[in-house]
């Protein structure tokens, strides 16, 4: 199975006063894993962003099983799981890579619905075509 990866390096400012990750960076580094998934496959649809399509979150969540300290090395991988009419989901893993291993510290998702801007009102949008492909290179 092929996932996209985004990689981070933790910081001191993601931590809270016990000294590990405070929970809702997971949910930060997701959304910052899709933005980078447009950036590198699908920029036209960032582009069409300001011309009024909306990539809604309906949902996300995540699931913690190890907990993360400032200075580890997280891979956030992400696949398409379900794409219909115009909503996908979207799931991700969280792995700790440390001297060459890796250990699933997290998994998360997001329901994604594309929407388009119509004066003051949100309607449901075909997901674009270009971000369909770029996606089904990374479905189940």
């Amino acid at each position: 199975m092929r996932f996209y990866e985004y990689r981070h390096i933790v910081s001191f400012q993601e931590t809270n006063l016990v000294g590990n990750i405070y929970f809702t960076n997971h949910l930060s580094w997701q959304g910052r894993c899709r933005e980078m998934f447009l950036r590198d496959h699908a920029p036209e649809v960032i582009d069409d962003l300001s011309r009024g399509l909306a990539l809604a979150t309906v949902s996300c969540s995540c699931e913690y099983f190890v907990e993360l300290m400032a200075f580890d090395e997280v891979i956030v991988r992400m696949r398409l799981a379900e794409l219909v009419q115009n909503r996908m989901r979207l799931v991700f893993e969280y792995w700790r890579r440390k001297q060459g291993n890796e250990e699933l510290v997290a998994r998360g998702e997001q329901q994604i619905a594309c929407m388009r801007r119509d004066g003051g009102k949100l309607l449901p949008a075909p997901v674009p075509q270009t971000l369909r492909e770029a996606l089904a290179a990374y479905a189940e």
